[in-house]
């Protein structure tokens, strides 16, 4: 069974209630690779390595079928850089 972008954006949206995600199929849409981006309150006070844990344990009954995951960005929103000014 294929894995869509869709399967990924709910299996983050559920675990984590983002304020930001991004999620790119880079397969060529067979669901084989993807790269993600999350912004999400649970981080806070984690480091990276169990913030990137945290993201595979998510998708760990997805990752059975892909082959590759790069996270960009998982992110606590107070580790966002401050909006430009105008």
């Amino acid at each position: 069974m294929a894995v869509t972008k869709t399967d990924v954006e709910a299996a983050l949206t559920s675990k984590f209630n983002p304020s930001h995600l991004q999620v790119v199929d880079t397969s060529g849409g067979c669901g084989a690779s993807f790269e993600v981006e999350v912004v999400s309150e649970k981080f806070e006070g984690k480091r990276l390595l169990e913030r990137h844990r945290m993201v595979n344990a998510a998708l760990a009954e997805l990752m059975q079928s892909i082959h590759a995951l790069s996270i960009k960005k998982a992110l606590a929103p107070s580790q966002l850089p401050p909006p430009a000014a105008v």
